[in-house]
């Protein structure tokens, strides 16, 4: 069955609609972690370390709750399709709890053992100490980071994509405001450095959360405000719920665990390396904030399309972002290469790092096509309701080939940095094909809904060219 390419005018509009405000609201994030970065760039090459190795962390909180925010999508965009609106409310109340109570286990482990984590991430005192008190401030942030994004997920995938935004904008322009008070002690303000970061950190989650829930309370379709709805759920949907996400969650939590694994190897590594590290985290956030966009598009598409009964169009447009997303990857790589020099120079690297940083932009401009090609496929699957497949490849290919690679060049073989860094991604170049091959086969169309499960076996037989 042949499927246009390049798509129509629906499809980009619904493209643009949906994933341009998730893209802007994902710039936005960056554009904070970017000027965190700078400023404190001011203090000093250990500090900008330091705050990345917190970031690692970050994005271990991350892959922990993200398989249950991933999952809950799922749900809430397919039962958005069959318009069902306890769905809905009941998917959002179990994705919530499960959340939070990750948010709160990490906060927890931030606040009172900061010593444990920065230990655990780098052996590098003079970073270690510097780490310890932005982390143990910052870990009040993460049920709040945490928070906002479950609310965040429901009202993107009930196409409410521009309250996001506003909130993004709202908490940037906080964090941005009080970094430059509380980093260099203007008008004022106590001069706390690092520290001053990590407090407009917390205070501009806490306005982002504010945001959503204001306009909440004055929605009609505000899901988030009927907590009554939230819970109470039958057995059956527990069941249902949770065997559906429950790949999602070991793929996250797996993945956020070799993650770790790869960021103990490169916080052993130079500590100019470390350094351009956290800067190439900063400016990949870029790429991933149009990559997240059309993420989040394609789940709200393809899962409104599976759950509705849709399969055809679902499957067309699927192919379609397989095809758009490396695309719009390789574009905006190659416009941060173009800008590489000006760009690395705001950082306050030295040679060395300067150099890495370097380095890291031009591997990262092949792995990062291939990488965000093969993270769509993924995605993809789970919207349509199959959280198996991608899964098993992604685990199998990160404990079984890269981590042992970086682990053999990194630790016992002590090659040079951007060897190191470049084989990150070796598993990437084996699951391509796989993926690629699983997508057109449309295998992994496996609706959540009574009305996506009635319309399957057509589907089925029209994806065989049975009919």
């Amino acid at each position: 069955m042949k499927t246009p390419l390049l798509g129509n005018r629906r499809f980009y509009e619904n493209v643009i609609i949906i994933g341009l405000p998730v893209a802007l609201q994902n710039l936005l994030t960056t554009s904070a972690s970017m000027v965190d970065t700078i400023m404190v760039g001011t203090v000093g090459e250990t500090a900008v370390a330091a705050v990345g190795i917190c970031a690692l962390f970050s994005m271990l909180l991350f892959a922990g709750y993200f398989g249950f925010c991933n999952g809950g999508t799922i749900f809430f965009a397919q039962y958005w399709g069959a318009k069902d609106e306890k769905g809905i409310c009941k998917a959002y109340g179990i994705t919530l709890i499960t959340m939070m109570t990750v948010g709160f286990v990490f906060g927890f482990f931030a606040v009172f053992f900061p010593e444990l984590i920065m230990g655990m991430y780098t052996d590098k005192e003079g970073i270690r100490e510097a780490g310890i008190p932005y982390l143990r401030i910052v870990g009040w942030s993460y049920p709040l980071q945490t928070l906002a994004m479950a609310m965040g997920s429901l009202l993107r995938s009930i196409e409410k994509v521009k309250i996001p935004l506003f909130a993004s904008i709202a908490s940037l322009i906080t964090n941005t405001i009080l970094n430059w008070l509380l980093i260099f002690g203007m008008f004022g303000f106590p001069k706390m450095g690092i520290r001053g970061a990590a407090v407009g950190t917390v205070i501009a989650n806490v306005v982002h959360i504010l945001v959503l829930y204001i306009y909440c309370l004055n929605d009609k379709y505000s899901f988030i405000t009927r907590v009554r709805e939230h819970y109470g759920w039958e057995k059956g949907f527990v069941k249902t719920f949770f065997s559906k996400i429950i790949f999602v969650v070991f793929n996250e939590v797996l993945y956020g665990v070799g993650q770790l694994l790869l960021n103990m190897i490169i916080g052993r590594q130079v500590e100019s390396g470390i350094a351009a590290w956290a800067v190439f985290r900063v400016l990949e956030g870029f790429v991933f904030a149009f990559f997240g966009g059309l993420a989040n598009a394609s789940s709200v598409i393809v899962g409104k399309q599976i759950g509705a009964g849709e399969h055809l169009d679902g499957y067309r447009d699927a192919k379609r972002f397989v095809l758009l997303v490396p695309l719009v990857t390789l574009t905006i790589w190659s416009m941060v290469l173009l800008l590489r020099s000006p760009i690395l120079h705001l950082f306050g690297l030295g040679e060395d790092a300067y150099f890495y940083a370097q380095g890291m932009l031009y591997i990262y401009m092949v792995t990062g096509t291939i990488r965000t090609c093969n993270y769509i496929n993924n995605n993809i699957f789970r919207a349509a309701g199959e959280s198996v497949f991608g899964t098993v490849i992604e685990i199998c290919g990160l404990f079984i080939i890269t981590i042992p690679a970086v682990a053999l060049f990194g630790l016992k073989l002590n090659a040079p940095f951007l060897v190191v860094f470049g084989l990150i991604y070796l598993d990437e170049f084996l699951r391509i094909g796989i993926l690629l091959w699983y997508m057109n086969s449309g295998k992994w169309v496996k609706p959540v809904t009574e009305t996506g499960k009635a319309e399957l076996p057509v589907f089925r037989k029209i994806v065989k060219g049975k009919l």
